[in-house]
């Protein structure tokens, strides 16, 4: 029980940095009415960008991390607009199927282009502090800094502006929406880069304190769709919370469990959420 404070603020940390892909998910499922499981390989390509953007050009980690949200997000509607937006007429699974395909392509891609081996961004080496038995690394602060700035933007962003605004419509009544002027194809399309951005800011984010391969959004997207569902696909604050449930979940885990067993805790919160809540803690289509 000694670990457990130090448990407490790895969970939260982590948390907070899953919530980001997270929201991405959920927003594009609120939107398009699909699960689109792409979001791993742009969690990687999001990660391989900022990683591009750190090593290769000498940026920052905050200036890499826009550009791992602007790669992500052109890759996103592009790949969206080729392989996935023909077959939505025939349905979400057919559609959500047909991500799993399209996520296989482009971490291969990536795989091409960047190899197999294992990298890590080029990070000042700096000592964890220590306060009252708890470390916390300097990076980390950072992280989570940089994860609750996007987060409140993106809040401020759908409740503020005219693109947050008909996003929650189109979300709610994509016909009534388009006789009120909206157009679902252009606001889907800005959804897209949005919510594939997210994830891939997202993909950095949870990289930075790790290395990163061609795999890396593949190990996270377990825990992402576990978020959504755990707060309620559709929901954004559901995200959010769904991602705090998950992060703390799987740090508090390591008490009892080996760390190879860490993974198995976003099935446990999907099953135990959709038996006793179907619909996720805050519900569907819940702003």
């Amino acid at each position: 029980m000694d670990l457990l404070p130090q448990l407490l603020v790895n969970g939260i940390v982590q948390g907070t940095l899953l919530a980001i892909p997270a929201i991405g998910f959920t927003a594009i499922f609120a939107v398009l009415r699909f699960p689109n499981f792409a979001v791993a390989s742009h969690a990687t390509i999001g990660a391989f960008a900022g990683y591009a953007a750190n090593v290769w050009l000498g940026l920052p980690a905050a200036p890499a991390l826009v550009a791992a949200f602007l790669v992500a997000g052109l890759i996103g509607v592009l790949s969206d607009e080729v392989a996935l937006r023909p077959l939505r007429p025939h349905g979400a699974l057919t559609t959500a199927i047909a991500s799993i395909a399209l996520t296989i392509v482009l971490e291969n891609v990536v795989r091409l282009i960047f190899g197999n081996d294992l990298r890590g961004y080029d990070l000042p080496i700096v000592r964890d502090w220590r306060w009252l038995g708890v470390r916390i690394g300097p990076q980390q602060v950072q992280n989570l800094a940089m994860a609750l700035a996007i987060m409140a933007a993106v809040f401020a962003t759908l409740r503020y502006t005219r693109i947050g605004k008909a996003m929650r419509a189109v979300a709610d009544n994509p016909a009534l929406a388009e006789l009120k002027g909206i157009d679902p194809v252009t606001i889907g399309r800005i959804t897209v880069f949005a919510g594939m951005g997210l994830v891939g800011a997202g993909g950095m984010l949870l990289g930075l304190g790790t290395s990163i391969d061609p795999l890396t959004g593949f190990r996270f997207i377990l825990p992402i769709f576990a978020a959504a569902v755990v707060g309620g696909l559709g929901s954004i604050p559901g995200a959010a919370l769904g991602a705090m449930v998950v992060g703390i979940g799987e740090e508090l885990s390591l008490l009892v469990l080996s760390p190879a067993y860490k993974s198995a805790v976003g099935f446990v919160a999907i099953v135990l959420v959709l038996a006793f809540r179907p619909r996720g803690i805050l519900g569907e289509r819940a702003y």
